[in-house]
């Protein structure tokens, strides 16, 4: 079986999806191909199935997000911004609700009312939708290029690759975009694991696990080295380690040198208060009667568990009076509190990281339509681009975007 399309869209996630519609809409005869049996297995799955569409921002606060990648998204977001994609979905019926973190989310909390909603837009367009059709090989045809599959070989005119990275491989996002982009010559930065739970030996992190803190502020450094990176937002303490939006921000740094070694967090488990203030509060408790004990004290600064641990690592007895701490005890609870560092051993890697850093070069991509400035009539939107945000939605908002980009300019 041969066949020939105007333009095909390989994967069908966010960016596929939002391509394929553009495209199709357009007026060019469109195929999306998905190698599952579903569509959108990754929005299905993100934020808890609830799928944190985007922050509520504006385009400058996205660019800002993605740091020294930001400024590759300009085009995109001017196109597509956080509110006309907010807009885009409520005219598809989906309401949504902005959270205190400035997370955006559908009002259902159903990240299957977001999927449905790309569909119906994908079903209007005219564009046709092939499942369970893995691409097994690319190569150019011309001007075009040659699709391979289980059925046939389908040629293409123009050809827009969102295959994902290799977060969740379980999503069959397993990296086939890197070898069809190098094998045309683009330079493939190192993809690695990025918003992913980090892993400590330290016995007393495992001891806490599900305990969370909602305000933490942590900085990561390896051996000596100052703090590459820091991130204030809420932390979680599990079984193997540390989890929660804090920790996952800041693991890029982590992923991108693991063999710097010697890294660990420093926390602050009280970024609202100074450090004279909790020494005031030591001291006044012990002004007052004394009697009150030194963790019921803590516990009102942070979580009991918490409190419990930080004072049998400053060895601090767990029945202290407030007016029998000496200032040497003052001064080791203050510095747990403020300051406690938590050797990291690694990470859980792409099986559990939500995005993937790296990827194809930001440097061969016209930022203006998508098109890879080294072969014709290509193009690459969503996370096979070495494009990773935080935490919050922003790694949507970019999908999104740079997909619709890539539709309306094939």
């Amino acid at each position: 079986m041969s066949e020939s399309y105007e333009v095909v869209v390989i994967g069908a996630g966010a960016a596929g999806l939002l391509a394929a519609t553009r495209a199709a809409e357009r007026g060019r005869r469109t195929l999306l191909l998905e190698k599952n049996r579903k569509p959108g297995v990754k929005i299905l799955m993100s934020g808890g199935t609830r799928c944190n569409l985007t922050h509520s921002t504006d385009a400058r606060g996205i660019v800002a997000a993605f740091g020294s990648q930001g400024p590759f998204l300009h085009s995109a977001l001017a196109a597509l911004g956080p509110d006309e994609l907010v807009w885009m979905f409520e005219a598809e019926g989906v309401a949504t609700k902005v959270e205190e973190t400035g997370k955006v989310f559908p009002a259902s909390d159903r990240a299957l009312d977001v999927l449905l909603a790309l569909r119906r837009m994908l079903d209007r367009s005219g564009a046709e939708l092939r499942l369970a059709t893995p691409v097994t090989g690319v190569r150019r045809d011309g001007d075009g290029y040659l699709l391979e599959t289980p059925l046939g070989e389908i040629h293409a005119e123009k050809l827009i690759i969102t295959v994902g990275g290799q977060s969740y491989p379980g999503c069959g996002t397993v990296g086939d975009g890197y070898a069809w982009a190098k094998s045309f010559g683009h330079k493939i930065v190192q993809p690695r694991p990025a918003l992913v739970p980090l892993t400590s030996n330290e016995r007393w992190v495992a001891e806490l696990s599900g305990v969370t803190i909602p305000d933490v502020m942590v900085q990561v450094a390896a051996g000596d080295e100052k703090p590459c990176a820091s991130r204030r937002a809420s932390f979680l303490f599990t079984h193997f380690g540390l989890s929660g939006p804090a920790p996952m921000d800041v693991s890029r740094a982590i992923t991108e040198r693991p063999q710097a070694g010697g890294w660990r967090l420093i926390c602050d488990f009280v970024p609202g208060l100074k450090e004279s203030e909790i020494l005031g509060r030591l001291a006044a408790e012990a002004a007052q009667s004394g009697k009150k004990g030194v963790l019921n004290i803590v516990a009102e600064m942070a979580p009991r568990r918490l409190g419990e641990a930080l004072m049998v690592r400053a060895s601090v007895p767990l029945e202290r009076r407030a007016a029998e701490l000496s200032r040497a005890e003052r001064n080791a609870l203050v510095e747990g509190l403020k300051r406690t560092s938590i050797s990291i051993s690694g990470s859980l890697g792409f099986k559990k990281a939500e995005v993937t850093a790296g990827g194809v070069s930001l440097d061969e991509v016209d930022s203006r339509t998508m098109q890879s400035k080294l072969a014709p009539n290509l193009y690459f939107a969503g996370e096979v681009l070495d494009l990773d945000g935080p935490i919050g939605g922003f790694n949507f908002q970019a999908a999104f975007s740079t997909g619709s980009l890539a539709g309306e300019k094939v």
